[in-house]
């Protein structure tokens, strides 16, 4: 028997994967399954045991291939704008949380599967993933945080040429304009999402956090991090170990 869950949790060592599982509807995000990926990702962030999170899609067709539109189709202005409201807290879990987030885009990413991707730290695609922001072509926009995140990763001229065109790219085409990180067979996505995540793991944990808190908000909150990272534990550690040669081991204190 299937599993009926719409968002799966495996936990390996310092990684969670969260999966949408919804493959026989391109795991469309309908308001239940928002809800889910939702509440797993706001587990995994307080999990003072997990380090790195990893977002896929079930199946071997697409990561997120959008909102669902068939539940959206009747919705009302105030309907539309709780559904919105709750899509951008959802994605932006990703984008906050302490943790580094690895969007592993197995395929159709389109509409709300885009900006999911985007609110993650780093995006890997697999050979036969696509990229899109085709909400113009329903008569709407992107209503997950796409018309802002989009254009951090492209730039505007671009982000504006995909969002007005609403035209799909491919997997290399995203790797060209900055969209993704890195294009790998559909095969071997997932164990290379789970290398870097298990990599990522392994470093300082207060350190990556504070990468995450300083991005974008200029070189003195830059210092401050840099600074107050001399009052951890981690910090004595990570260069006590440099200077004798050995692997650190970080405990987040």
């Amino acid at each position: 028997m299937a599993d009926e869950r719409r968002v799966l949790c495996e936990v390996s060592g310092a990684v969670a994967t969260l999966t949408i599982n919804r493959p026989d509807k391109l795991n469309a995000l309908d308001g239940a399954t928002i809800r889910e990926l939702a509440e797993a990702a706001d587990r995994v962030a307080v999990d003072p045991a997990i380090r790195a999170v990893i977002v896929t899609g079930a199946g071997e067709k697409s990561f997120v291939a959008g909102a669902d539109i068939a539940e959206m189709q009747a919705m009302t202005e105030a309907e539309a704008l709780d559904f919105s409201e709750r899509g951008q807290r959802c994605v932006a879990t990703f984008e906050r949380m302490s943790k580094a987030s690895i969007a592993a885009v197995n395929g159709f990413a389109l509409g709300g599967g885009t900006e999911l991707a985007l609110a993650c730290d780093v995006i890997y695609a697999s050979e036969n993933a696509r990229f899109g922001q085709p909400e113009v072509n329903l008569g709407v926009i992107p209503g997950f945080g796409g018309s802002q995140r989009l254009a951090l990763r492209v730039g505007w001229g671009k982000a504006n040429e995909l969002m007005f065109s609403g035209d799909v790219i491919t997997a290399p085409e995203a790797l060209r304009i900055g969209l993704c990180e890195a294009v790998f067979p559909l095969a071997e996505l997932r164990s290379r999402a789970m290398a870097l995540a298990e990599k990522i793991a392994k470093k300082g944990p207060l350190a990556v956090a504070a990468v995450k808190r300083v991005r974008g908000q200029g070189l003195e909150a830059e210092a401050r991090a840099f600074a107050t990272l001399f009052g951890t534990a981690d910090q004595k550690e990570g260069m006590t170990a440099f200077l004798a040669k050995r692997a650190a081991v970080f405990k987040g204190s």
